[in-house]
Formats: structure tokens, sequence, C-alpha cells
């Protein structure tokens, strides 16, 4: 990994951050957005683009999703993570900026149903640092696909939970490093300090 960030070309991702999922982790959820806050706050001084994304379905969006998607189709079908419920809203401790980017997904990635890619490339954007909620859900959907997309990677270890620590274990530790630098958000501060 090169030592420091270009902060004009680097996007920190805060992905699923919303009331609704973030309350799920209890004590560890406060202290997830108590990272993220730091972690926001050292990204924006250092100039770093912040992007947020959310998952959120219209009644259209839950309409169109097939029977044969196994996550998203028990969410359209229960009425659950409605574009309109404040479940689905990012919560306030670390609410977006008017000029921070913020798309709302209908599926697990952050590429796939959004126009994410194309307003990072607007932006100038080739550096991507990725966290959220959940590590074996959105951050590893991202991850793979941003890849892909040839941006260069950072996972901030400990801005990334899961519901199975097995799994966030065995992701953080064997899987992400192939394709991105897990770090911390400390290890963020001095790789934008220069």
């Amino acid at each position: 990994m090169s030592d420091t960030l270009d902060p004009t070309r680097t996007a920190l991702l805060l992905m699923d951050f919303q009331n609704g999922i973030v309350e799920r982790f209890g004590e560890d959820g406060t202290g997830i957005l108590d990272v993220a806050a730091r972690a926001i706050d050292t990204a924006r001084a250092a100039g770093v683009t912040i992007g947020y994304v959310r998952v959120a379905l219209s009644a259209a969006d839950a309409a169109a999703v097939p029977a044969t998607n196994k996550i998203f189709s028990g969410v359209a079908t229960s009425g659950a993570m409605r574009a309109d419920d404040p479940a689905t809203a990012v919560v306030d401790a670390i609410a977006p900026r008017a000029a921070d980017i913020v798309v709302r997904k209908t599926r697990v990635g952050a590429f796939s149903t959004t126009d994410l890619d194309q307003q990072l490339r607007d932006r100038g954007i080739d550096t991507l640092v990725l966290g959220g909620i959940s590590t074996s859900g959105v951050v590893l959907s991202t991850l793979r696909d941003a890849a892909d997309r040839d941006y260069r990677l950072l996972v901030l270890a400990d801005l990334c939970a899961d519901g199975d620590p097995e799994v966030h274990r065995v992701l953080l530790e064997k899987v992400f490093p192939r394709q991105a630098d897990v770090v911390t958000s400390e290890q963020l501060t001095e790789l934008l300090a220069d």
C-alpha cells in the first residue's frame, strides 16, 4: 500500500448506516457511530469526498423484486425498508451535508442500482474507503463491484460490523485483503496526514 492518499481523489463511503440497521447492533451500533463520526471529521478536514449509501424501496421498487431474489423478496413482501420510513434514513449523528454524495439503492451493493459510479467519476475519485453494516452484505458486495471497476480500495475494519463475528473476521482477514487494504480509522488519519 502506498503510504498516503490523495484526498482530492478519495471518497469515504458510509454504507447502510440507517436508523433501523444500526439499532440492531445495540451498544456496538453506538460504538461504530462514534468511529464513523471521527472518520468523517478526519476525511472532511483533509478534503475527502464523503458519500452515503442507504437501502430503501419505493412501492415500485418493491413490486419489481422477483421471488428469486433471496434477500430482497422477503424485504419487498414484508413492507420493510420503505423509502419514506424513518428507519431507512441515515442516522442523525452522522447525517450527510449538502455537498456530500447520497444515493438510495434497492439491492445489496452500492453500485448496481445507483448512479454512484458516475458521481464518483465526475468528481475524479479513483480511491474508495469503505465502511458499512454489514460486512458480509453491503461491504462485500460493494468491494467486489468496485474492484471490477478498478477503484483503489481500503476497508476500515473498525467501521464495519456484521451479525456473525466469524464471517466478519474471515472477510476482514482473509477475503478483503485480496482486493483491498484493510486498515483502521486511526491508520486513515495517518494516510491523510500529508
